[in-house]
């Protein structure tokens, strides 16, 4: 068993075909099915269940294309370090919105001043997603909002946050000085989407106090959220990072709600099987200076 053994096993997974993976790697379909039979046989285990002429990756299948993916990346790593001695190669970076929009344009833009011969590539998306990308090793690390939930992820802290209740500048609640969990119930919810970091920790918050919510509109859009708020729709929380210069500008308003920790932290994730190239670790120190 070798490393030809693994990336032919890597593809035929994230394709989901042998007939694909024989076309993409440009082996016969015939030797593609004897290096995935010599593995099952070296490992003495099955890694694909063969239904109805398609495959399904086993549960111990699993475990072994959450190693190869990595045993390979290194692989990768290392030819393009060798091969590249001047540089030290590529970053492919996740974020989640809230990050994506205010804090990693400062720092692609700190980072490539410095390390000029580095070539960074970002993908962002929600805190779901982006954990899920970093789990296939499509992402070499990431800055999120919410907790993983993979224990195969290493998260550290970098950042310190809030999030914060707004309303339009009609809503009522506005005149009040503070306003209780039992005032929001009140109230129309106007939230983003499912599995964002900022959803999940409003939502576990809330429903510390007692308090389920049901939004009338959702969004991955902050946007589109802000627009429905300033209309009098309904109130939203929010990274206050994404908010405060709406506040500043009067086009919505901040509500000062009592007997609420609304304070959260971001997070660097990585897997913890993933090497961290020396270019990696000069970003997350960037992150946390």
């Amino acid at each position: 068993m070798n490393l030809r053994h693994m990336k032919i096993f890597v593809v035929v997974c994230q394709e989901n075909s042998i007939t694909i993976a024989s076309k993409k790697m440009y082996i016969s379909q015939p030797a593609i099915s004897t290096a995935i039979k010599e593995m099952e046989n070296y490992y003495g285990v099955k890694l694909f269940d063969r239904l109805s002429k398609k495959i399904y990756l086993t549960e111990v299948g699993k475990v072994v294309l959450s190693y190869a993916l990595h045993i390979t990346s290194l692989f990768d790593e290392l030819e393009t370090t060798i091969r590249n001695s001047d540089t030290i190669g590529t970053l492919r970076i996740g974020s989640s919105f809230t990050i994506g929009t205010h804090l990693m344009p400062k720092y692609i833009k700190q980072f490539s001043s410095k390390y000029p011969s580095i070539q960074t590539f970002v993908t962002i998306n929600n805190s779901d997603i982006i954990e899920n990308l970093v789990i296939d090793n499509k992402l070499d690390f990431a800055l999120i909002e919410g907790l993983v939930h993979s224990e195969n992820l290493i998260s550290k802290s970098f950042f310190n946050d809030e999030l914060v209740v707004v309303c339009s500048l009609s809503n009522p609640l506005l005149k009040k000085h503070s306003v209780s969990i039992k005032d929001l119930k009140t109230q129309d919810f106007l939230m983003r989407e499912k599995n964002s970091g900022t959803r999940e920790l409003a939502d576990s918050i809330l429903l510390l106090h007692g308090f389920s919510v049901l939004p009338i509109w959702e969004s991955a859009s902050t946007d589109a959220i802000l627009s429905g708020v300033a209309s009098g729709i309904g109130i939203s929380i929010l990274p206050l990072l994404l908010v405060q210069n709406y506040i500043d500008d009067g086009v919505i308003g901040k509500l000062n709600v009592i007997d609420i920790n609304l304070k959260r932290q971001f997070y660097i994730i990585y897997h913890k099987n993933k090497f961290l190239t020396p270019s990696s670790l000069e970003f997350l120190k960037l992150c946390r200076e």
